[in-house]
């Protein structure tokens, strides 16, 4: 069976104390109410690392970042390598978030070679895709998406691949109120799966694990979670709340 997962991202929110009151809070809830069979991450900005790994080793959660540096080490002043990251304890990291492609700039050859270092440091990847609205609305969704995964995943050996999560994001849905259909988001996730079909086999495909990502909460999260393709979701901005995050997770 696919692995279920719910992860949250907090985006650049919350100082240190905030953001360490928020995990252990949510880490006792989790303590005392199971949170069945999904994978709860949180994926927190480079200062919480190391303060949330004391919280979470004796809990059912897991943690990691938001993003990496593309290079191993050396003099890259205000960068985090992955092997950092690695080093706090942390499990996971996001690659190819929307925000980092827009904001910063980064295309699908700079982020392969972060998702190799990742990959190599020992870090599982969650790999974001996703169109902006004017692509959708031109119909051109699919082909985004599928020279995202070609350029971006697509050169790693079946046995690297298998320690990817795939996000799907639909940009115009992040952060915007709007979201995806479950049919379209169904729609695109079994157009992912089947990419990976083509390219890894059956088996690759069946256990890899695809989150929605865009706009995603309480009063949505169920239906979306219950299309056959949707594992999850990456969850933005409800991830902030207690309340809303622990519902997002029962949902599934």
């Amino acid at each position: 069976m696919r692995k279920k997962i719910v992860a949250g991202n907090w985006k650049m929110n919350m100082n240190l104390e905030e953001g360490l009151l928020f995990a252990k809070s949510v880490n006792q809830y989790f303590m005392e109410k199971p949170s069945g069979k999904a994978e709860v991450i949180l994926c927190t900005p480079f200062i919480h690392l190391s303060g949330i790994s004391e919280i979470l080793n004796k809990g059912k959660m897991t943690f990691g970042a938001q993003n990496c540096a593309s290079e191993p080490s050396g003099a890259y002043t205000g960068e985090v390598s992955a092997m950092m990251i690695k080093s706090t304890g942390a499990e996971y990291v996001i690659i190819g978030h929307s925000e980092r492609r827009s904001f910063y700039h980064e295309d699908d050859r700079l982020l392969n070679k972060k998702t190799i270092l990742a990959l190599n440091s020992g870090l599982k990847v969650i790999f974001c895709c996703g169109e902006v609205k004017g692509e959708r609305e031109e119909g051109k969704h699919f082909i985004v998406v599928k020279r995202q995964l070609e350029e971006g995943l697509f050169t790693l050996p079946t046995e690297e691949m298998e320690k990817v999560v795939i996000a799907y994001e639909p940009v115009w849905a992040i952060g915007t109120g709007l979201t995806a259909t479950p049919d379209q988001a169904q729609e695109m996730h079994k157009y992912i799966r089947s990419l990976v079909r083509e390219k890894y086999g059956k088996e690759c495909a069946e256990i890899l694990t695809i989150l929605y990502g865009g706009s995603c909460k309480p009063s949505n999260a169920q239906e979306i979670f219950s299309k056959p393709d949707v594992d999850g979701g990456l969850i933005g901005g409800a991830s902030l709340k207690k309340e809303d995050f622990v519902a997002i997770v029962e949902a599934i």
